[in-house]
């Protein structure tokens, strides 16, 4: 039977794993380190937490070891149960049953955790991503800078693309990000260009994410990856249809170099991020 992976934070029972009988001699950070490396010989992970145990039990840790693909949780939890791993007494490794009530909610994985995700699956060079546009929304001019300060804040439009060509396959995706200007009469210049940078970055992180956020990666039982294309049917911030269409429909890219791609263009940003922990 296939599986399907959606770029979501997985929170589904069948893909989370609880891990405990853990040593008390190593500290956490050690412990995850080697949760690490042990289970992600079975799959992709998305997170390893390492807990003290309760002051009622006796002194280690456990752990909650989250997969993105159910076939791999289950896979790990009967390889792993009851075996030593990395210690000299065996750990127990369960399913977990604590995250039922939140299986139908869907959290968006950031653009960072998207990239991973299709870097696994699809393989570094098996998709490819750019962008359409970037675009100012608030209007912010350079002038504003030579005497008082009276714009709240640097807002950006961007729409990106994901291909992935062995497919056929286009998804497209929108982002807004706003950067507040507080105490920017204080701060200058710099801070000024810092902000716009930093609204740029958030705007194309938020693209990229939407853009994932159609796609599913499809696991055959023989191995072998497939994608389906789930358009969204939500609303943008953009406005209209029509409105959104005239942002993207460009030929030409005035902060683009000719001859540049747009990849390279994208690789200005770095799309690193902070994402919180479900």
């Amino acid at each position: 039977m296939a599986e399907l992976i959606s770029f979501v934070v997985p929170t589904q029972s069948d893909k989370v794993l609880l891990v405990w009988e853990l040593s008390a001699g190593p500290p956490a950070e050690a412990l995850r380190h080697s949760l690490s490396t042990a289970f992600s010989q079975f799959g992709l992970l998305y997170s390893v937490r390492v807990f003290p145990n309760a002051a009622v039990a006796r002194p280690g840790f456990y752990a909650i070891v989250k997969f993105y693909s159910s076939r791999d949780a289950q896979r790990a939890q009967k390889a792993c149960d009851g075996k030593p791993l990395f210690q000299t007494s065996p750990v127990k490794v369960r399913l977990s049953t604590r995250h039922k009530a939140l299986q139908h909610q869907a959290f968006a994985l950031n653009s960072s955790r998207c990239q991973e995700l299709a870097n696994f699956y699809f393989g570094f060079n098996g998709w490819s991503k750019r962008i359409l546009r970037l675009q100012e929304l608030s209007g912010a001019e350079d002038e504003a800078l030579v005497g008082p300060v009276r714009k709240q804040s640097l807002k950006f439009f961007c729409a990106v693309e994901v291909v992935l060509p062995s497919y056929g396959c286009r998804s497209p995706g929108v982002g807004i990000a706003e950067e507040p200007l507080h105490q920017l009469e204080e701060e200058g210049q710099p801070s000024f260009l810092m902000k716009r940078k930093a609204a740029q970055k958030l705007a194309i992180q938020s693209a990229l994410s939407d853009a994932f956020q159609k796609l599913a990666i499809v696991v055959l039982e023989s191995g072998k990856v497939a994608v389906e294309y789930i358009p969204s049917e939500e609303s943008t911030d953009a406005g209209s249809e029509e409105e959104l269409q005239s942002l993207i429909q460009v030929s030409s890219f005035p902060w683009n170099q000719p001859g540049q791609r747009e990849e390279e263009c994208l690789s200005d940003f770095s799309l690193e991020e902070e994402e919180p922990e479900l």
